[in-house]
């Protein structure tokens, strides 16, 4: 128990936490631009001076909320784990367009750089390191299922990698000319993953209903 009189301390630990919910929320609210240390100060009730403090000031901030971000789209990424490898590598790629879809902001500051940013820190650059091993950990595990060719997973999860954010980016910017985006993305990761497929392999089957059924299916980004 505290003593009597004596206000008891917000542990370190809540006080980041809540200052990176406070720089969430402006991010989403007025985007990357809108992302400064007396904003975020402001939104979470503190003087300026205890971003600095607590993050080391706006470097330290953005850091943190793109380890935030990569975080996400790692658990994103690795929530199909329990199922059958090749359903698992293709739910990397469905679950890559939800998480952009869903985490617009945050995307942003991912993959488009808005924001200057001096210096990459050790510690983000780890966690960006995880997610991009999330994808090449799914890709060994239906390279040795059988189910798709890939002697090098580094390599075949880049290409991966390099289809899906060109698919999701051009998405973003609203420049999908068919009538159902989440059809034709469907639709997109069963023609990737038919090229990598092992003879045999009935990779030119899997998803093909959801990604022939047009728009009278549902969007899976959009629920």
């Amino acid at each position: 128990m505290s003593e009597p009189g004596r206000r008891s301390r917000t542990p370190s630990a809540d006080v980041e936490r809540g200052l990176l919910a406070a720089a969430e929320a402006v991010l989403v609210r007025d985007g990357p631009g809108g992302l400064t240390v007396r904003a975020v100060a402001a939104e979470a009730g503190i003087a300026p001076m205890g971003v600095y403090s607590r993050l080391g000031g706006k470097d330290g901030l953005v850091d943190a909320l793109l380890i935030r971000g990569f975080d996400r789209l790692t658990a994103a990424m690795t929530a199909d784990a329990e199922l059958e490898p090749l359903e698992r590598l293709r739910g990397c790629g469905r679950r890559y367009r939800q998480f952009a879809l869903a985490n617009p902001h945050f995307y942003a500051i991912m993959f488009e750089d808005p924001i200057p940013h001096e210096q990459v820190s050790d510690a983000l650059s780890e966690h960006a390191a995880q997610t991009f091993g999330a994808l090449v950990r799914s890709v060994e595990l239906a390279a040795a299922a059988g189910v798709i060719i890939a002697p090098d997973a580094t390599e075949v999860a880049q290409q991966l990698w390099n289809a899906v954010h060109g698919a999701v980016a051009l998405e973003l910017k609203g420049m999908i000319l068919t009538p159902d985006p989440g059809a034709t993305y469907e639709a997109f990761l069963v023609t990737v993953l038919r090229g990598l497929a092992s003879p045999g392999a009935g990779v030119a089957e899997v998803g093909q209903d959801e990604a022939e059924a047009g728009s009278g299916r549902r969007d899976p980004a959009t629920g």
